[in-house]
């Protein structure tokens, strides 16, 4: 229910939000890959075929949610020559099993949604589908969950006559996890004509827990830019 809720409003922000820096900062990165790349929580396909612009690689999209699949398969159907080389994949990342081994890994806004549990559980199967040397690549925010915080305007976008409007505030907070309500609003001069919110957790571990996780996982840290963590598969594991 939470991706329907939030899908009209995603492109929307997202496309002034986070995602220049990315394709700013990721290429560099992703200067290597030739062969193939998989990408965790695709979404909607913003990075994914600014992935596809900047490698020939085959790309694996990985993205569990129905609603920004269609969106994603819809973005692939306006760009006719990237659908025999991109790969949609429905499931949880758990679950993927590819053919063979990858050269690069990409998450972008992905871990902040991940259960600490889940999160232990999935580096080593990220691993089994890395090639040796590979490279798993995600965005970092340092210094922990926010702290609790009143209800505030994080953005509002112009589209013909409306206003749309995201909204904020952070219920709870701990070590590692923050519980946040979301309300999206749409409305007309001063007249709301739609809002709808939602409630749920995010996750901010601090450097030192991540470190851990994935040195136990065979992996070590690299170089990468501000705002990214980049890691290579240890070779002396295989």
């Amino acid at each position: 229910m939470t991706d329907f809720i939030s899908l009209p409003f995603y492109d929307l922000f997202h496309e002034s939000g986070h995602v220049p820096g990315i394709r700013e900062k990721l290429p560099s990165l992703l200067t290597g890959a030739q062969r193939s790349i998989l990408e965790i929580g695709a979404g909607t396909g913003l990075i994914t075929t600014s992935i596809a612009d900047w490698t020939p690689a085959e790309i694996f999209a990985l993205e569990p949610s129905a609603g920004m699949r269609g969106m994603l398969l819809s973005r692939l159907s306006a760009r006719p020559e990237l659908l025999k080389r991109v790969t949609v994949l429905p499931y949880d990342a758990l679950s993927v099993d590819l053919d063979e081994p990858v050269e690069a890994m990409v998450m972008i806004n992905v871990i902040y949604a991940l259960e600490p549990d889940y999160r232990k559980r999935l580096w080593p199967v990220l691993a089994t589908q890395l090639e040796p040397g590979g490279l798993l690549i995600f965005t970092w925010h340092d210094g922990g969950p926010p702290a609790p915080s009143p209800l505030k305007e994080l953005e509002a976008r112009q589209v013909g006559r409306h206003t749309y409007t995201i909204l904020s505030e952070i219920i709870e907070s701990d070590e590692e996890r923050c519980k946040a309500r979301y309300l999206y609003r749409i409305m007309e001069n001063d007249k709301v004509i739609s809002e709808e919110d939602t409630v749920g957790y995010a996750y901010r571990p601090v450097r030192d827990v991540i470190e851990g996780e994935l040195v136990s996982a065979g992996f070590a840290q690299t170089d990468a830019p501000e705002g990214l963590l980049a890691w290579r598969l240890g070779l002396q594991q295989f």
